[in-house]
């Protein structure tokens, strides 16, 4: 038995890592079982869709390249709402009015679940339930605040018109969500492994899954350290690893960027809070041994496109306009998917073997289509139907939806192919470069992602992303190498953080004077 601190995909930790340790007192792996499902990824999707399978009589293992959270549930603001980013009037013209109502009767029923899970485990994660404000400043704003209100109580969510918010800012209308709420995601999402390992479950962290084939109708999953043997595999790591897929160029990579302050003040709201700016910002507020955090975020970008020091010192700004600040406690960024058409792809992944899902394109909304992906993909494999799989079925074709934005993101990881290929900086010596930072230049004709350690030491890298050849470009505040197409990420030393890239960055032997 040991106990670690968890850690996340970049060097700026969440406010939900603090004091938080994961209980690594796990069952054995036997490589001889064949497993019913063997989860990939150990976040909200995976740890959820794992314990659901579990206590149906299935033995499943989960394998994680990290540890549990490390990814975008250990990142997230954990809003737990009853409305998403892709608005149901949004759904309902692109799809239909089925499609809205279903859209939020499964939101609901993940609300719901989360609850139940938290009431069956008596899990001590926080919860609470809270109402949820959004507002608008400017006419149009409060045109697309009307359609998300009218759009809400067609499918009958709870949704009123407000004459305040909790934020001390000028507002043209404002509305109300009713039962929203929020928790501390790390302490959910462990207590969840927990149940899991007690009803016989199987986690294998540090084990990145490299390769799966499939033989006799069996999916072998090959691992540095082991192979897993299972009838069943579910992707829970947000975009399918591997080789391109055409989940691939259905959902474009964003970071999120979030900040914990403490204020000078008890002008801490009580309620989640939402403003209809692009991107938008949302508020919110969390106790953590004793001590108030506000909870902002906002500023988000298309991974590898933005400056992430820029994104904060936006987002810090703008949250002293609104609450009186007094320390920046931590900060911290995430990343998440969009999909072309709005919607989540959930279900078989397309063009692989029968048995083998995936989950992505959620959006700013992970903890509640984290946990509708976990309902639907255990009743695909448990009963071989979800009312949800039409509605979400990755390989759904909506070329009205979903087509202007599948385009705009093609073109722009060409663009990002070619264009980064060119104009790159000619260093003549790397001893310009500040310490702990990196950037990709043109040395002696040769193209390099170069890091300078804290100790003036450099790493040379390759900087050509190993999963479709892009150039990565160098993130300073979580000091990675984000892939501007797809999103992977890769540490100063070119180790794999995030997919979907499956393998390092190539490490590239210099001249001496390199090293100057």
């Amino acid at each position: 038995m040991g106990v670690n601190q968890n850690t996340r995909d970049g060097r700026n930790q969440s406010l939900w890592q603090k004091n938080i340790s994961n209980d690594h007192e796990h069952r054995a792996f036997d490589p001889s079982q064949t497993y019913d499902v063997l989860i990939v990824g150990a976040g909200i999707t995976g740890i959820t869709t794992a314990l659901l399978l579990q206590k149906a009589g299935m033995q499943c293992a989960i394998a994680d390249a990290h540890n549990p959270g490390y990814g975008t549930t250990g990142g997230t603001t954990a809003h737990i709402n009853t409305f998403a980013d892709t608005t149901f009037a949004e759904v309902e013209s692109a799809f239909s009015e089925d499609a809205a109502q279903q859209f939020a009767d499964s939101i609901a029923e993940s609300v719901d679940l989360i609850h139940e899970l938290v009431n069956i485990y008596q899990i001590d994660c926080d919860f609470e339930w809270k109402n949820g404000y959004v507002y608008s400043q400017t006419d149009k704003e409060t045109k697309e605040l009307d359609d998300i209100l009218n759009s809400s109580l067609k499918v009958g969510v709870e949704v009123r018109v407000s004459n305040q918010v909790p934020v001390t800012v000028d507002f043209q209308k404002a509305i109300v969500f009713g039962r929203q709420a929020q928790f501390h995601p790390l302490k959910y999402i462990l207590a969840l492994q927990t149940e899991f390992r007690n009803l016989g479950g199987v986690v294998l962290e540090n084990t990145l899954i490299q390769d799966v084939q499939t033989l006799d109708g069996f999916h072998i999953a090959s691992a540095p350290s082991a192979k897993i043997k299972a009838k069943a595999i579910v992707y829970a790591t947000h975009i399918p690893p591997g080789g391109v897929n055409v989940l691939h160029f259905r959902n474009a990579p964003y970071r999120s960027y979030v900040i914990a302050a403490t204020l000078t003040s008890d002008a801490y709201p009580e309620d989640l809070v939402y403003d209809m700016q692009e991107p938008y910002h949302y508020f919110r507020t969390h106790m953590i041994d004793g001590q108030k955090y506000l909870v902002a975020g906002g500023h988000d970008h298309k991974t590898g496109h933005g400056d992430p020091e820029q994104s904060f010192a936006d987002l810090i700004a703008f949250t002293r306009q609104c609450y009186p600040v007094k320390d920046i406690f931590t900060q911290w960024s995430a990343q998440y998917y969009v999909p072309a058409d709005g919607l989540p792809y959930i279900g078989k992944l397309p063009g692989a073997s029968d048995g083998i899902y995936a989950a992505t394109g959620f959006s700013g909304n992970g903890m509640i289509l984290g946990t509708v992906s976990a309902m639907v993909l255990s009743d695909l494999i448990i009963q071989g139907k979800s009312v949800y799989e039409e509605l979400y079925n990755p390989a759904r074709i909506k070329p009205i939806a979903g087509f202007a934005e599948v385009v705009k993101e093609g073109v722009d990881v060409v663009a990002r192919f070619i264009g980064d290929r060119l104009g790159l900086e000619d260093i003549k010596s790397v001893s310009q470069l500040p310490v702990d930072s990196g950037e990709v230049v043109e040395y002696d004709g040769q193209k390099l992602a170069i890091y300078r350690d804290p100790n003036g030491n450099i790493q040379a890298l390759d900087p050509v992303c190993t999963h479709t050849k892009c150039i990565v470009h160098w993130n300073n505040s979580e000091k990675s190498w984000d892939c501007p197409c797809h999103g992977a990420r890769f540490d100063t030393d070119g180790t794999v953080l995030t997919g979907p890239a499956r393998e390092n960055l190539a490490r590239v032997l210099t001249k001496p004077e390199v090293q100057e």
